[in-house]
C-alpha cells in the first residue's frame, strides 16, 4: 500500500555533510507527521529528528546545530541534511511516516528499509 524509500546514504570523512531522502508512494490521502530515526550496531533506535505538517521540528540533542530537517509536501517527501558529521553519527538511517491512506481508517507508522551512513575519523 505505502512504501518509504531513503536515499542519499554513504561513506563520508568526519566535517562531512550528507543529505537524506525518504520519498512516500503508495496510497496515501494525508501525511501527517515524518521523521528520521537511527541505529547503530548494539544500540537501540533513537529518534533523530521529526517534522510536523506544519513544518514544527524536533531534534535530538545531539544533532542540534548540526542536522536540518525538512519536507517537501508536493513530493510526499522529507529530507534530512546532516552537516558537520562526526563518527558517532555512524548509523542506519530509517525514515519514518504517519500516514492515513483514506479518510474512513486511522493513520499508523511506515518505516523505510533504513540506508547507511558512515562517517570515518
Amino acid at each position: 500500500q505505502v512504501q518509504l524509500e531513503e536515499s542519499g546514504g554513504g561513506l563520508v570523512q568526519a566535517g562531512g555533510s550528507l543529505r537524506l531522502s525518504c520519498a512516500a508512494s503508495g496510497r496515501i490521502f494525508f501525511i501527517n507527521a515524518m521523521g528520521w530515526y537511527r541505529q547503530a550496531p548494539g544500540k537501540q533506535r533513537e529518534l533523530v529528528a521529526t517534522i510536523t505538517s506544519g513544518t514544527s521540528t524536533n531534534y535530538a540533542d545531539s544533532v542540534k546545530g548540526r542536522f536540518t530537517i525538512s519536507r517537501d509536501n508536493a513530493k510526499n517527501t522529507v529530507y534530512l541534511q546532516m552537516n558537520s558529521l562526526k563518527p558517532e553519527d555512524t548509523a542506519v538511517y530509517l525514515c519514518n511516516a504517519n500516514i492515513r491512506t483514506n479518510i474512513r481508517e486511522p493513520s499508523r507508522e511506515y518505516w523505510g528499509q533504513g540506508t547507511q551512513v558512515t562517517v570515518s575519523s
